[in-house]
Formats: structure tokens, C-alpha cells, sequence
């Protein structure tokens, strides 16, 4: 059973900053791309970062590239989200992903998704 499971979210003060961990199971985690997605209230789900198979590559939306930065640990199998200087509109529940194919700004699917986990800005 493939599991990703999100945690590190909560409430912070615009301009503070919060890291994100995905922990992965059930799956040989080198062998997919990983990725964040986030979807606020009355929105749909928007593509956030992704790092390839090793993490040599990384991707970001225009919205928080500064901001966030992605990575992963293959020999833990998790991925981190860092983000910094956090913005209300940054407000969101936030979703871990995994694809064998790569997962860029456009990417919509994935294979798997973990439940997710909220994050909420004040300003």
C-alpha cells in the first residue's frame, strides 16, 4: 500500500516561514518524481514545486519561486517543502505527490497523493 503522508503545516504570520515534509511508503521512491501541490478555498489544486528522481532537478511556480525551495532524501524516502516569506495568498492545503513522469508547472496527475495538510497565512 502506497502511502505519502504530509505534515509540518499550520497557522504563521505573513512574512514567517513554515517546512513542509512528505514522508513516502509502499513505493521505490527513486523511481518517481515528487512533487507539491496546494488548492485554496473555491480554487482548484495548482502545481507548487516538484524535484526529478534524484532531486538534481527542481521545478518551481512562478508564484513562489525565492520563496520555496524543494529537496529530497532518497535514503529516507521524504521530501521537504521550505517556504519562506509566506504571503496570505500562499494559504492553502498543501498535497504531496508522487508520477513516474515528470511532474512540472503544467502537471495536472499524478499516481499518488498524500492527504494533505493546511497552511494558513495571517496578514
Amino acid at each position: 500500500q502506497v502511502q505519502l503522508v504530509e505534515s509540518g503545516g499550520g497557522l504563521v504570520q505573513a512574512g514567517g516561514s513554515l517546512t513542509l515534509t512528505c514522508a513516502a511508503s509502499g513505493l521505490t521512491f527513486g523511481n518517481y518524481f515528487m512533487g507539491w501541490f496546494r488548492q485554496a478555498p473555491g480554487k482548484e489544486r495548482e502545481f507548487v514545486a516538484s524535484a526529478n528522481w534524484n532531486g538534481r532537478s527542481t521545478y518551481y511556480a512562478d508564484s513562489v519561486k525565492g520563496r520555496f525551495a524543494i529537496s529530497r532524501d532518497n535514503a529516507k524516502n521524504t521530501v521537504l517543502l521550505q517556504m519562506n516569506s509566506l504571503k496570505s495568498e500562499d494559504t492553502a492545503v498543501y498535497y504531496c505527490a508522487a508520477r513516474t513522469g515528470m511532474i512540472r508547472t503544467t502537471t495536472r496527475g499524478a499516481d499518488y497523493w498524500g492527504q494533505g495538510t493546511q497552511v494558513t497565512v495571517s496578514s
